[in-house]
């Protein structure tokens, strides 16, 4: 029988969706998945989804999901990308009582009423989430039901890429089933190494070093009026006011830079604490160089796109605005972070 599943797909429910970044992992994890629906309230983010799929996720209240409507799907998987703004430092940090976590905790409490539970589920959000009652319910629901659990706190930094957006993941498998390293289990990891002990042909050794930024550029570090899928470049350079009034509380990068902060759904919007800005012209002395002589400029959508490591054929759909392109990123997540994470959760001891 578990010869038969193998050969099989395993079938995938995908929750809070998104913009697809999920799927995108699990495409570039090579797992033998078919995604079998995917649930976003979001309806601009499910445009783009369906942009780049061809299929259009289940817009609705998931709360709204019975145990019966989910045993009709036959999946085995779960991924799960709840919202994070009951976790995050800047919010109000309610956890479980905050109304944006229901939904999640809504899914695990119909887990015991299923006929066919999930086989191994992934959950991934913010750094702090582990810290949360939230969390405790989740560990004490999935234990209740028979499934160990790995945890993980990991950034882009730690596979190659000049990006710092750390987040939490928790990997757990329904017995019998179990993972390749059992002597992790319970326990939170904040090391990749043990992703690449497991049948996988990649060598962790080649990622640790971080590519320079200028390999993730849409164009380079030019100044000159160029074009892209998101309009002319003249609108990513920074005003000299907001670089008067925020410079000291920019976060400044180059091209030759091998780290670059998370870029929020506030990023365009807001200069302070949103994500790094691009110097465009490169000083003798960095230090000592005017803001104004920098030429800074944001990070184009497709840039932002490059450090998530979504793929190149991802786009978004022309009535998608700027700003909401960039707070829709902001929501996503890091495919070089969790395309591993999946092969390691699908993989057999």
């Amino acid at each position: 029988m578990e010869d038969e599943q193998q050969q099989q797909p395993w079938r995938v429910l995908e929750f809070y969706s998104g913009i697809g970044g999920m799927r995108y992992s699990a495409m570039k994890a090579g797992v033998n998945a078919k995604m079998v629906e995917a649930f976003d309230i979001n309806d601009l983010a499910n445009d783009v989804y369906q942009h780049n799929f061809a299929h259009r996720p289940f817009q609705g209240n998931i709360q709204t999901l019975t145990a019966a409507d989910l045993d009709r799907y036959q999946a085995n998987v779960w991924l799960l990308s709840p919202p994070c703004q009951p976790y995050t430092r800047q919010g109000l940090q309610k956890q479980s009582a905050d109304a944006r976590a229901s939904s999640f905790l809504t899914i695990l409490d119909i887990i015991p009423q299923l006929v066919l539970p999930p086989v191994m589920i992934f959950v991934e959000n913010v750094v702090g989430f582990e810290t949360s009652d939230t969390h405790q319910m989740m560990v004490k629901l999935l234990e209740e039901n028979q499934f160990v659990t790995q945890e993980f706190i990991l950034s882009p930094l730690q596979f190659g890429v000049p990006y710092s957006r750390p987040r939490y993941f928790c990997l757990a498998k329904r017995k019998p089933s179990s993972f390749c390293n059992p002597e992790f289990n319970g326990q939170l990891i904040r090391v990749p190494e043990l992703l690449y002990d497991c049948k996988t042909s990649t060598s962790y050794e080649m990622l640790q070093t971080c590519l320079p930024i200028e390999r993730f550029l849409e164009f380079g570090n030019s100044t000159k009026n160029t074009s892209s899928d998101e309009g002319s470049l003249d609108q990513y350079f920074v005003p000299s006011s907001l670089s008067e009034r925020w410079g000291s509380a920019m976060d400044i990068v180059y091209p030759d830079s091998k780290r670059c902060c998370c870029f929020t759904k506030s990023y365009y919007r807001y200069v302070k604490g949103t994500g790094s800005l691009l110097a465009t012209v490169m000083p003798t002395v960095r230090d000592k160089t005017s803001l104004e002589d920098l030429r800074l400029r944001y990070f184009t959508p497709r840039e932002v796109s490059n450090l998530h490591s979504f793929p190149e054929e991802f786009g978004f759909p022309e009535h998608v605005t700027l700003r909401q392109r960039y707070a829709l990123l902001g929501n996503s997540l890091s495919v070089a972070v969790v395309a591993p994470l999946l092969r390691y959760l699908f993989s057999d001891p």
